[in-house]
């Protein structure tokens, strides 16, 4: 299990414009449901009634019973290409306070680099006391070949990437990366623009669609685990949703292929992070803008959660008075659809 404590570099290029946010990529999700059971080790989160779910102005109200707080990145503390209005001072203002800050993401780089990323972005990296990505986790995990997935996986490897935004290197993973499915042990999803050629190679371009096609292949041959480096199924990009290796997950599991998730919710993620946080679960606090990964996960860990509305859900609920938000029927669905609800509602990560 990775984690990093403090110090070290980190984009995501908008393929959907403003307007497509609610619309086009929503329902092309919604074309593909997610059915909790194609899952492989995702536990069933205990969730309460999306009842009694309080709202905070911003981190000013954080009850004083908490020490620790896990930050999600994208969708809280910035959207990929800025910090949003208020977040570097919301973070200044905790660590002040004297909370133990730790970012806790689902993204396919692996962990030594979120902190360069968001010192660029105006964030004092001194606020935080360690960091781990989902993507350090795959990254370990696969190295340590440990437990009876691991250690099977083999060392042929289709490598779905990224390529504007940045190929995430194999290295140092002996690995060796073919282009055809049929030649495959199994498949590893960094990112969803490109498949990987090896490190010392550029990535061939490639559609969702024909990623699908190759996801497609590896089933009809059977016995070709999907590795995700990142759970997320969209991200915000500027302005707009961007398409994660999450969504090759859905695709593939309703193929009926075999997904090994890595990163939110899965327990285990939080209960690393709060080892190094040195605090028990009812002391810690978990913040993020998806109900299906960071109030899910932080369900399934015990620990409360506050649900940053602003982000993947921002469209979906921006009409909803956020003080009533337990009594709206969106919320409700969103909550029923992904077994999990929030201690706390915020607008954004503010003052």
């Amino acid at each position: 299990m990775s984690m990093l404590p403090l110090h070290s570099h980190g984009p995501r290029q908008c393929l959907l414009s403003s307007s497509s946010r609610g619309s086009v990529w929503r329902q092309a999700l919604q074309r593909q449901p997610l059915h909790r059971q194609h899952w492989p080790n995702r536990q069933a989160s205990k969730w309460p009634v999306a009842a009694g779910v309080q709202y905070l102005t911003g981190v000013r109200d954080i009850p004083s019973k908490y020490k620790g707080v896990l930050l999600d990145q994208f969708g809280v503390l910035h959207d990929g290409k800025v910090a949003y209005p208020g977040a570097v001072e919301a973070v200044q203002h905790m660590a002040d306070q004297g909370l133990k800050l730790f970012i806790l993401s689902n993204s396919s780089r692996r962990s030594e680099g979120a902190l360069g990323k968001i010192r660029k972005l105006g964030f004092n990296p001194d606020c935080f006391v360690g960091v781990m990505t989902s993507g350090e986790i795959a990254h370990r995990r696969i190295g340590s070949a440990e437990g009876p997935f691991w250690s099977k996986l083999g060392k042929k490897c289709l490598h779905f990437t990224w390529r504007t935004r940045g190929v995430v290197p194999i290295a140092p993973l002996d690995l060796e990366i073919v282009d055809r499915p049929e030649d495959a042990d199994f498949a590893f999803a960094h990112g969803t623009e490109a498949m990987g050629r090896g490190d010392a190679n550029d990535p061939v371009d490639a559609s969702i669609e024909e990623m699908n096609g190759l996801l497609q292949r590896c089933a009809d041959k059977g016995g070709v685990p999907l590795v995700i480096a990142n759970p997320d199924v969209v991200t915000v990009s500027g302005k707009g949703l961007v398409p994660m290796p999450g969504t090759l997950a859905r695709t593939y599991a309703a193929m009926g292929g075999q997904v090994q998730l890595t990163g939110k919710p899965d327990a285990i993620v939080y209960e690393e992070a709060m080892k190094m946080l040195d605090l028990p679960p009812d002391e810690v606090l978990g913040v993020g803008d998806s109900i299906e990964h960071d109030i899910q996960g932080a369900n399934s860990a015990g620990v409360d959660s506050i649900f940053i509305v602003g982000g993947i859900h921002g469209d979906e609920l921006k009409d909803v008075d956020l003080k009533q938000l337990q009594d709206a029927q969106i919320f409700k669905d969103l909550c029923d659809e992904h077994h999990a609800c929030p201690t706390y509602v915020m607008p954004s990560l503010q003052l």
